[in-house]
């Protein structure tokens, strides 16, 4: 298992390499100048220069990536020209908010998805089995950005029940901080939950089908503790790799969501930086999120492998 992980940390390396040229390169085609979107009014020649060399925005592209990627590996992933603050303060400040967020949204999904999904395998054909499928799909249809206004209209604006946006820290007021992330995470939630509901259920399926879950039955074992110890375990399986998979993709999907309830987290993070220009910040951001997903696909990788020891490397 060691050699497993080293390996695959290994492979990390030349991934994360070849995204930050990808995405070095795709920002700069990007329309616009940081160092005009900087100088304000000011739009005096001089002063844009100075700027320019103040960044390292008159340097080949070559020299630019080089002196950005040298720096990263120090551990300084420069400084916003928008706020004038390192942004490695701002991913610290701004990572805690997006994880928990996904967090809460990957728990509600999970809630939701497996215990349906379980359900729809178990009632294959029936009724309920139509209608679990066919609210999952109208939640993996539904627009994230019309979900979050129409619950900000249900739960903030007609009921009173729930803040409309705004972010409080869970350090203080637990509290408050629940009220202020419930919506945004039902909204991530909703999605997942979809994804999660459907491979339960064909994972359900195919379990459902083998051997060892008829030979199960054929000892009299209640259809209980036939479907929870024996055909779950091995359910959940591929379960586990898209649900950890997902929380990836939350964490730095969770853009429009954001946006929409005012959370100042990753996702508005790269918003803002696109609309001054502040490129840094946005390759920053993307590098950092990137990093969590492959990380977290090993952690996905090693819980396949135990929850299914057959699959030992």
């Amino acid at each position: 298992m060691l050699n497993f992980i080293l390996r695959r940390l290994l492979a990390a390396v030349p991934t994360l390499l070849i995204l930050s040229v990808f995405v070095f390169l795709l920002l700069k085609l990007l329309p616009g100048d940081p160092a005009l979107a900087l100088a304000g009014e000011d739009r005096d020649p001089a002063v844009i220069e100075s700027i320019r060399a103040k960044y390292g925005l008159d340097q080949p592209l070559p020299v630019q990536y080089v002196t950005w990627l040298g720096n990263l590996l120090q551990g300084d992933f420069g400084t916003s020209i928008r706020t004038r603050l390192p942004i490695g303060e701002m991913l610290l400040q701004r990572l805690p908010v997006t994880l928990q967020l996904s967090l809460q949204a990957i728990l509600i999904a999970i809630v939701i998805g497996v215990p349906a999904g379980v359900y729809a395998a178990i009632r294959r054909g029936s009724i309920a089995d139509v209608a679990v499928t066919t609210i999952g799909l109208a939640g993996l249809s539904v627009p994230s950005f019309w979900l979050g206004i129409m619950l900000i209209m249900a739960f903030a604006v007609s009921l009173g029940w729930l803040p409309s946006g705004g972010f409080v820290h869970f350090t203080q007021s637990p509290l408050d901080n629940l009220r202020h992330t419930i919506l945004p995470s039902l909204v991530l939630g909703t999605a997942a939950a979809a994804i999660i509901m459907r491979h339960t259920r064909n994972s359900m399926l195919t379990v459902l089908r083998q051997d060892y879950v008829r030979t199960a039955r054929a000892k009299g074992l209640k259809e209980r503790v036939v479907i929870l110890r024996h055909a779950l375990r091995n359910g959940l399986t591929p379960v586990v790799t898209t649900g950890t998979l997902h929380l990836g993709e939350l964490l730095s999907g969770a853009v429009l969501t954001e946006q929409v309830f005012g959370i100042p987290g990753f996702g508005k993070m790269i918003v803002d930086g696109v609309f001054s220009r502040d490129y840094a910040v946005v390759q920053a951001v993307i590098l950092c999120s990137a990093a969590i997903f492959l990380l977290l696909s090993l952690i996905a990788d090693i819980l396949y492998v135990k929850l299914s020891p057959r699959l030992q490397p």
